[in-house]
């Protein structure tokens, strides 16, 4: 801690925030190193900013794997790596009707995001046009929202999804540009800011986060912040490390929760007008402390993951409920 940034008034370092003052990168580790006897104190003080902006409003997204496995990237972190050894479903884009009653599970579970979401390094103009007719039809259909995922995108394919109606575009940076090879080989950070851009220029909402707990230091967490800070990215999906047996990063377990909870609190310091986002990993990290993540983060991932299992709908709503905060039918 020699030489760190101390911060004892940190209601206060939210005020300066709300008051137009960024947070430097010294104080944002400072809440990374806050110690336990802070945490309600930080989180209190990240609540002062959320507030601010979406008032006791939690918004909900649902994922549906659209396309699983058969990937040829091999991120370390991914069961859908073509070096991983998880036992996952393979199969190619699911057809447009599957992805239709997708959207009417959304609907049940009280969504207002879908998120479309297709393993692989890019998809192939034959996936974008599968995806393009079942968002006509479900904007035509629906007052859901659409996030598509669906790996690195160029300036044609982005265009072609902005003009079928898709909202927002997820693409995460996932870690820190210094940390990023010791994670991935098969492209490079570069590669995941350059599609970030495409989205943008298309006119399409970027979405973009971070997977916590990959062996990213205190330094290079903040690193992540700033970094989607810079490209103003409108929506950040935090997620933390499930370490599923079978992939490269299997056995990691660095978290526990209330580093989670400081992690959702600085990122929200960093970020304060931003979506922030609980995602992977919610369960297993953040556990009996999910409602307190809500304190700083806005929106939640509602039912499972990509391959992996989230919790019922409905304790998501009770968490809800029972902290006195509302689902927002708006979702961006």
């Amino acid at each position: 801690m020699d030489g760190m940034v101390r911060v004892h008034d940190w209601s206060g370092l939210a005020k300066e925030v709300l008051g137009g003052r960024p947070i430097t990168r010294e104080e944002a580790l400072a809440i990374l190193r806050s110690a336990d006897d802070e945490l309600l104190e930080v989180l209190q003080a990240a609540f002062l900013i959320r507030s601010a902006y979406y008032g006791k409003k939690v918004k909900l997204n649902m994922i549906i794997n659209a396309k699983s496995g058969l990937c040829p990237e091999d991120c370390g972190y991914c069961s859908q790596s073509i070096d991983s050894k998880a036992p996952v479903s393979k199969y190619p884009l699911l057809s447009k009707e599957t992805i239709l009653k997708g959207a009417s599970e959304a609907i049940r579970r009280k969504a207002g995001t879908y998120c479309i979401v297709a393993s692989g390094r890019r998809p192939t103009d034959h996936e974008i046009e599968q995806v393009v007719g079942a968002v006509e039809e479900i904007r035509a259909t629906t007052d859901l929202k659409i996030c598509c995922c669906l790996g690195f995108l160029d300036e044609q394919h982005a265009a072609k999804l902005a003009a079928a109606g898709v909202h927002r575009y997820n693409h995460n940076l996932n870690t820190s540009r210094e940390q990023y090879p010791k994670i991935t080989s098969t492209h490079t950070y570069e590669d995941r800011e350059d599609t970030v851009m495409q989205v943008k220029q298309a006119g399409i909402s970027p979405c973009s986060g971070a997977i916590f707990g990959m062996g990213e230091s205190d330094e290079e967490a903040v690193d992540i912040a700033f970094s989607l800070k810079e490209l103003d990215v409108d929506s950040i999906p935090c997620n933390f490390l499930h370490a599923i047996e079978g992939t490269l990063l299997a056995g990691r377990k660095e978290l526990h929760p209330r580093q989670c909870l400081r992690l959702l609190a600085m990122m929200r310091f960093v970020n304060p007008t931003k979506e922030i986002r609980i995602s992977g990993g919610r369960e297993v990290n953040l556990r009996s402390l999910q409602p307190l993540g809500l304190y700083a983060a806005n929106s939640i991932f509602v039912g499972d993951y990509l391959t992996t299992q989230g919790q019922e709908p409905t304790q998501d709503w009770d968490m809800i409920a029972d902290l006195g905060f509302e689902i927002e039918t708006c979702a961006l």
